[in-house]
């Protein structure tokens, strides 16, 4: 899993609600790492304007739909909790 690491390959992150932004916005979730049993590394494909993606989401600018923010969300928890 070391290889999905690389940082100009793919883009990784803890937050939640950061990854839900995230695929509402289109990006390619790659992969869940569980190396931490109380957290879960959300890694994506590093593609054009994730980083500004990213900024915008933790500044307070990025405008998503709602209702696909809060379906993404439970997505990504089904994700988390139903995997071994």
């Amino acid at each position: 899993m070391s290889n999905l690491l690389d940082q100009n390959q793919y883009f990784a992150t803890y937050d939640l609600g950061c990854s839900a932004a995230l695929v509402t916005e289109g990006f390619e979730l790659v992969s869940l790492v569980r190396d931490n049993p109380k957290k879960v590394q959300f890694i994506f494909l590093r593609t054009r304007n994730i980083e500004k993606c990213v900024d915008d989401y933790f500044a307070g600018r990025l405008l998503v739909g709602a209702r696909s923010l809060f379906d993404n969300t439970k997505m990504l928890k089904n994700r988390i909790y139903s995997s071994v």
